[in-house]
C-alpha cells in the first residue's frame, strides 16, 4: 500500500505513478472510489518490490508504504447445529480458538457423572469416581453433568452434534448427584479434594445449596492451595446474593445473562458474584449433546440455569490455564480484566462483566511466547523458507555471514604482524561490528515492542536505522566515527581495548560487504559515492584498528 502525503499536487502523484512503471514495470492503482481523498494506492509484489519501494525517491512523498495484508474469515466448526449456538459466538470463542483450544489441561466436571453420549467420543477422559455409588464409573442417570461436561468440551469440529469451549481439554467425570439431582456436602468436598490430588487443573460444580459447610470450605481452600481453579454457578433463586459453594472464598462465581445480553430472570446476583456467562433463558437456550434420564438416549437438548452458564468460565479457565497462566487468582485477575464491562450494574448482576474468551486468551498470552505461536509466526513470516534468509527477505543470510567472516579475517591479518591470543572481547567486538545478533533484526512477536529486537539484531553500522526499521545506512554510524570514540575511551583498558579493537574491525567488514552488496546510504543514494564512503571509511578502521594493536606486546 502506498498513501501519498496530502500536501503533494495531484500532478506530482501522477508522475511519481509514472516513475514507478517506468522503473518496476507496473502502474499503481487506487484500492477502490473511496481511496481518492485518502490518496492509497495498492500494487502487486513480493518483498523484495516493497523494499525496493521503500528505498526508492517514492518513499519521501508518501506517509508510509507497507504490506497489503490478507486477513481471512475466522473458520468456524462444521458441527451442524454450531450456528444455534448464540452462547459461544456471544463469548468470542472462535478468536480464542484460533490460539487454544484447552490442549493438556484437565476439568473436573463434579455433578450427576457424564455420559459418553456421541458428541464426547472424541473428547479425552481422565480417570474419575462415583462418590453416590462408591465406584470407578461415574455415568450421568439424569443428564445435567453431561449438558455440563458439553459446554465445557463437547467434541468439536467432528461433523456432528454441537460445540465446546476448550474441546482439546480432558475431563475428569465426578459423580456427587444421583438421579434426583440431589447430593451430600460429604461427597462434594471428596471430590473436590480427589480432583486436586488427581491432576484437575480447573473444577466445574454447577450445584449449589444455602447452607455453608466447614468441611465444603476446607476442600475448596485445599484445592486451591494445590493450584486449581474453581468455578461454581451462582444460583437460580433470583436473590441478591451468590449460593454456596459459589459464595466461598476462592471459588469465581458466575451469575448467567440470556441472548440478549441481559440478566437471566432466574440468576442471583449481588453479593459473592464474580463473573456472568451466558445461561440461556426460554427466548434461547443452552445447546449440548446429554441423555434422556429415563431412556438413556442421547440427544442435543436446551438447558437453562447458571448450571449452564458456570461451564464457559470453566472452559475459558481451561483456555487461560493452556496460554501459560496458572495461578488461581491470576486466572481470576484475567477473567475479570478481560470482561466486558457493564455499565450503571448497581445490583451487582454481572460482577466484573460478561465473560469474553478471546479477550481473556490474547490477555493471557500477552508477552508470553509459546513454541505453537513462535512455530506459526516462523511459517506465516517466511522464516522456514531457504529462499527468504538467502534472498533476504527481512535478513540477508549470506551478506551477513560475509560480515562475520570477513571480520575475523581481517582480524587473523593483523594476527600476523602482532601476535595475540583471541579473546571473548574481541570475539564481542568483531560480532558486534559486523553482523550484531542479526537474526533478531526484523523479529516481531505478538504484542511485544519490535524496536528493541531491531536494535539487538543490528551491527553497529546499522544503528542508525535501527529504530526506523528501513535498510538505508546512516553515515554517522556506517563509518569510522564510533570505532575513533571506542577506541579512544577504552584505549588504556587491558580488556575493553579489545572489544574496541575488535569493534573496529568488525565494522570494517560489515562496510567493505554493504559496499558491494547494498551501497545505499542517506543522502549518498546507492551508486559510486556512496560505494566509495563505504570502502574508505572501512579502510579507515582497518587503519584504527592496525594503529591500536601496533606495539602491543600483551595478548588479548
Amino acid at each position: 500500500m502506498l498513501d501519498f502525503r496530502e500536501d503533494i499536487p495531484a500532478t506530482e502523484i501522477t508522475k511519481q505513478i509514472n516513475q514507478v512503471y517506468s522503473q518496476f514495470n507496473f502502474t499503481p492503482q487506487l484500492n477502490s472510489a473511496f481511496s481518492v481523498s485518502d490518496r492509497v494506492y495498492v500494487v502487486k509484489g513480493d518483498r523484495n518490490t516493497l523494499k525496493s519501494l521503500k528505498k526508492s525517491n517514492l518513499a519521501k512523498n508518501t506517509e508510509y508504504i507497507e504490506p497489503n495484508y490478507i486477513y481471512t474469515a475466522l473458520v468456524a466448526p462444521n458441527d451442524p447445529d454450531y450456528s444455534k449456538q448464540w452462547n459461544l459466538r456471544s463469548i468470542n470463542i472462535e478468536s480464542a480458538w484460533t490460539e487454544t483450544k484447552g490442549k493438556d489441561v484437565t476439568v473436573a466436571v463434579i455433578d450427576t457423572g457424564i455420559s459418553r453420549v456421541p458428541d464426547l467420543k472424541d473428547t479425552t477422559f481422565v480417570e474419575g469416581y462415583d462418590f453416590v455409588n462408591d465406584r470407578t464409573v461415574a455415568d450421568d442417570d439424569n443428564g445435567h453433568g453431561t449438558h455440563v461436561a458439553g459446554t465445557v468440551a463437547q467434541s468439536t469440529n467432528n461433523g456432528y452434534g454441537v460445540a465446546g469451549v476448550a474441546y482439546e481439554a480432558s475431563l475428569m467425570p465426578l459423580k456427587v448427584l444421583s438421579s434426583y439431582g440431589g447430593g451430600t456436602v460429604a461427597d462434594i468436598a471428596e471430590a473436590i479434594k480427589f480432583a486436586a490430588d488427581n491432576g484437575a487443573d480447573v473444577i466445574n460444580m454447577s450445584l449449589g445449596g444455602g447452607g455453608e459447610s466447614q468441611i465444603m470450605k476446607e476442600a475448596i481452600d485445599y484445592a486451591y492451595g494445590k493450584g486449581v481453579v474453581i468455578v461454581a454457578a451462582a444460583g437460580n433463586e433470583n436473590q441478591n446474593s451468590a449460593s454456596y459453594p459459589a459464595r466461598y472464598p476462592h471459588v469465581i462465581a458466575v451469575a448467567a445473562y440470556d441472548a440478549a445480553s441481559i440478566k437471566a430472570p432466574y440468576s442471583n446476583f449481588g453479593a459473592g458474584v464474580d463473573i456472568s456467562a451466558p445461561g440461556g433463558s426460554d427466548a434461547g437456550k443452552i445447546l449440548q449433546d446429554t441423555i434422556d434420564p429415563e431412556t438413556g438416549v442421547a440427544s442435543i437438548q436446551g438447558f437453562q440455569g447458571t448450571s449452564m452458564a458456570a461451564p464457559h468460565v470453566a472452559g475459558v479457565a481451561a483456555l487461560i490455564r493452556a496460554s501459560g497462566v496458572t495461578p488461581p487468582e491470576e486466572v481470576l485477575e484475567v477473567l475479570q480484566k478481560s470482561s466486558r464491562g457493564i455499565q450503571e450494574d448497581g445490583l451487582n448482576y454481572y460482577g466484573a462483566g460478561q465473560l469474553d474468551a478471546a479477550a481473556a486468551v490474547k490477555l493471557a498470552q500477552a508477552g508470553k511466547i509459546s513454541f505453537p505461536h513462535f512455530f506459526r509466526w516462523l511459517r506465516e513470516n517466511g522464516y522456514l523458507s531457504l529462499r527468504f534468509w538467502i534472498d533476504g527477505g527481512a535478513i540477508a543470510l549470506l551478506p551477513k555471514i560475509a560480515m562475520v567472516l570477513g571480520s575475523y579475517l581481517l582480524a587473523w591479518f593483523l594476527g600476523a604482524y602482532f601476535p595475540f591470543a583471541w579473546s571473548w572481547a574481541l570475539s564481542s567486538g568483531l560480532i558486534a561490528g559486523s553482523s550484531g545478533l542479526f537474526f533478531l533484526r526484523g523479529l516481531y512477536v505478538y504484542d511485544l515492542p519490535q524496536w528493541p529486537f531491531r536494535v539487538l539484531g543490528s551491527s553497529i553500522p546499522e544503528l542508525g536505522n535501527a529504530l526506523t526499521g528501513d535498510s538505508v545506512l546512516n553515515p554517522l554510524f556506517a563509518s569510522v566515527l564510533i570505532p575513533v570514540a571506542l577506541i579512544a575511551l577504552f584505549l588504556g583498558h587491558p580488556s575493553w581495548k579489545w572489544f574496541a579493537i575488535g569493534t573496529s574491525l568488525g565494522v570494517a567488514s560489515c562496510l567493505l560487504v554493504s559496499a558491494v552488496v547494498t551501497p545505499d546510504i542517506w543522502w549518498l543514494g546507492e551508486g559510486f559515492i556512496a560505494r566509495t564512503f563505504l570502502i574508505g571509511n572501512a579502510a579507515l578502521c582497518y587503519g584504527l584498528a592496525w594503529l591500536a594493536m601496533k606495539g602491543e606486546t600483551k595478548t588479548a
